[in-house]
C-alpha cells in the first residue's frame, strides 16, 4: 500500500483497528478496474492485475497524471451540487486515485475548506427537516459566512462534535415503517463536504456496474444497462436479489477496514468514526447505533457503496472472471441488484457462494424478495417444451421486467411501471387532493401537474404507454371525484374537467428513448470502429 504525497504519512488511526483480519493491508480481492458502465464483450479469463501481490508500504507517489482510461467520465461530484465542476485540487486527487488503486491519501481534509463548505450549504434542500438542534436552512444561513468561518475553524483544530440524529420514520411499500436518522444543520454541511473530497477517490475504485448514489448515474443508466445486458449477451436465468435491512446491518468493523484501505488521513478516519458513534434521538431518548448508517443522512449511501463494493462487487468481478463457465451480466442499484446468467449452474452455485459471504459480513439475503428465475430470449419456448407456463416476472427499479415477442416473434424485453407502486401511488395522489379540496382550482392544478410530470418523467419508457396512460387517466379521474364533491351544488362536468385537464396536466406520452440507444450514445467505445473493447456492467466467464 502507498502513500500520497500531499503530507507526510500520518500513522494509522488507532480507532480504526481492530481484531478484525480482512481489511488489513492491502485491498482483500481486488477483481476489477473502474470502468465506464458499458455491456463487455467476453473478456480473457484471468485473475486481475495485482490479485496475487502482497502488501506493500512507505512508496509514494506523485499527484499528476491524465483521466485513465475506462473510467467513469463524470468528474466526482457530491449530492445536489452533481452539476458544480469539483474544484481543481480534487483533480489531483483524482489522478492519483485512477493511477494508483493502492495509495492511501494521507492529507485530505485541507480540502474541506470555507469555500466547500459553503457550496454544501447552497446544495442542501431549503425545505428540509431539521435535525435535534432544530436549525433550519434558512436560519442557518441569516449569518453563513460568520456560521461556515466558525464551522471551518472547529473542524480544523479538531473541536467539532458530530451531534446524534433525529430518528423518524416514513411508510414502506410492504407496509412496514422505514427509520431515517436526520442530521443537524452542520452535519449536513460537513458531511457533503468531506463526500465531495471522497468522491474524487471512490469514483475511480467503483465498479461500472454499480450505479447507485454516484455522481452522473441515474436509475435510468442502470436499468438501461440491465436491458442491453439482456438483449446483447446469452442471460436465460435471473437471480432478482435484494440485501435484508441493508443500511441498518452495516458491521462498522468492517466499514472501518474498508475505509482505511484508501483514506490514511486519520482527522477524516476520526469524523467518519464520530457519525458512526452519534447514534439517534428517538422520543428524546439517546440510543447508540451498534450497527448500520442512518438513512438520511449525506454520508451514509457513499459508505454503504463502499461497503459494498469490497463484500460484493469485486467478489463477484473475480467470480465471473474465474468460475463462471458462461456469461453473467450484473447491475447493482444501492442494495437492489440482478444478476443474468447463460447457465443454470453458474447461477445455483453463484447464489450458494454470495450467501456465504454475506454471512461472513454480517449480511443477508432476502429470502422473499430474492428468487431465480428463468428469463431470456430462449425462456419461453424452453418452459413450453417442458409443460411449463410463461417466463416469471421481476421486479427492478420500479418496473416489472417482462420475457415478450415483437410482432415479427422476436424476442423483446417489455417493462411496465411496478402495478404495487402504480396503486400506492394514486392513493396517496387521492388522499392529498382530498387534503387541498378546497384550495383555489389553479393551485391544486399547479400542484397535481407536478405531480403527473415527475411520474412521466421517470416511467414514461418505451413499452410502457398503456401503463402511464392509465395513471393519467385515473388521477383525472380522482381529481373530478374531488371537485364534485366541493358542493352538492357542483358544476364540475366532464365538459369543464377536460377544459382543466386540458390547461393544468400534461399528456402521457413516452418521453425516453430506447435503452439501446441512450446507451450507445452514452459509450460510443462499444460501436464496432472503438478501440476500447466493450468492457463494463461484468459480462462473461470461461468457455
Amino acid at each position: 500500500m502507498r502513500e500520497n504525497r500531499e503530507c507526510p504519512p500520518l500513522a494509522r488511526s488507532p480507532i480504526m483497528s481492530g481484531p478484525l483480519g480482512e481489511g488489513q493491508g492491502r485491498k482483500p480481492e481486488m477483481g476489477g478496474q473502474s470502468d465506464s458502465p458499458v455491456v463487455p464483450a467476453k473478456l480473457a479469463n484471468k485473475p486481475a492485475r495485482g490479485e496475487a501481490a502482497h502488501t506493500r508500504a512507505g512508496a509514494e507517489s506523485v499527484e499528476e497524471r491524465g483521466l485513465a482510461e475506462g473510467n467513469t467520465e463524470s468528474a466526482a461530484r457530491s449530492g445536489h451540487s452533481a452539476g458544480i465542476r469539483a474544484p481543481r485540487g480534487l483533480d489531483r486527487v483524482r489522478q492519483v486515485a485512477e493511477r494508483d488503486k493502492e495509495v492511501r491519501f494521507t492529507a485530505l481534509l485541507h480540502h474541506v475548506d470555507v469555500e466547500s463548505l459553503r457550496r454544501a450549504y447552497l446544495a442542501l434542500r431549503r425545505k428540509a427537516a431539521p435535525g435535534v438542534d432544530g436549525v433550519t436552512w434558512e436560519a442557518y444561513g441569516r449569518d453563513l459566512e460568520a456560521n461556515l468561518q466558525d464551522l471551518h475553524g472547529r473542524l480544523h483544530r479538531g473541536a467539532y462534535r458530530a451531534k446524534p440524529s433525529r430518528r423518524v420514520y416514513i411508510p414502506k411499500a410492504d407496509g412496514r415503517q422505514r427509520p431515517l436518522g436526520i442530521a443537524t444543520m452542520e452535519d449536513k454541511i460537513v458531511q457533503s463536504a468531506v463526500v465531495e473530497v471522497l468522491d474524487a477517490i471512490y469514483e475511480a475504485d467503483f465498479l461500472g456496474f454499480s450505479y447507485g448514489f454516484r455522481p452522473g448515474r441515474s436509475q435510468h443508466d442502470a436499468l438501461d444497462a440491465l436491458a442491453v445486458g439482456i438483449k446483447r449477451r446469452k442471460v436465460n436465468w435471473v437471480l432478482d436479489a435484494d440485501v435484508r435491512d441493508y443500511f441498518t446491518s452495516l458491521d462498522h468493523g468492517w466499514l472501518r477496514k474498508f475505509v482505511e484501505h484508501r483514506i490514511g488521513d486519520k482527522r477524516v478516519l476520526r469524523l467518519i468514526q464520530q457519525w458512526l458513534d452519534a447514534g439517534v434521538i428517538e422520543d428524546g431518548n439517546w440510543a447508540e447505533c451498534e450497527e448500520g448508517t442512518p438513512q438520511g443522512a449525506t454520508v451514509s449511501p457513499l459508505l454503504a457503496n463502499v461497503y459494498l463494493h469490497y463484500v460484493l462487487d469485486q467478489w463477484a468481478e473475480r467470480w465471473r472472471r474465474q468460475q463462471a463457465h458462461g456469461d453473467v451480466v450484473i447491475v447493482r442499484y444501492a442494495d437492489d441488484f440482478i444478476v443474468g446468467f447463460e447457465r443454470r449452474e453458474d447461477a445455483e452455485r453463484f447464489q450458494a457462494e454470495l450467501s456465504e459471504r454475506f454471512a461472513k459480513f454480517g449480511l443477508e439475503l432476502k429470502a422473499e424478495k430474492t428468487r431465480l428465475i428463468e428469463f431470456g430470449r430462449f425462456a419461453a419456448g424452453n418452459r413450453k417444451a417442458r409443460g411449463l407456463g410463461q417466463p416469471e416476472t421481476f421486479d427492478f427499479l420500479g418496473f416489472t421486467h417482462i420475457s415478450g415477442k415483437t410482432g415479427s416473434g422476436r424476442f423483446a424485453l417489455r417493462r411496465i411501471t411496478v402495478a404495487k407502486r402504480m396503486r400506492a401511488k394514486l392513493k396517496e395522489v387521492k388522499a392529498e387532493l382530498v387534503r387541498r379540496m378546497h384550495l383555489p382550482i389553479p393551485e391544486v392544478g399547479y400542484w397535481l401537474g407536478s405531480v403527473v410530470r415527475g411520474h412521466l418523467a421517470y416511467y414514461a419508457v418505451p413499452g410502457n404507454l398503456d401503463a402511464v396512460k392509465a395513471f393519467c387517466t385515473l388521477v383525472q379521474r380522482i381529481w373530478h371525484w374531488t371537485l364534485r364533491r366541493r358542493s352538492q351544488r357542483t358544476n364540475a362536468t366532464w365538459e369543464r374537467m377536460k377544459r382543466l385537464i386540458d390547461r393544468w396536466l400534461p399528456k402521457a406520452r413516452t418521453l425516453h428513448p430506447y435503452p439501446e440507444m441512450r446507451f450507445d450514445a452514452r459509450h460510443p467505445r462499444q460501436e464496432p470502429s472503438a478501440v476500447v473493447p466493450l468492457a463494463g456492467i461484468c459480462a462473461g466467464g470461461r468457455p
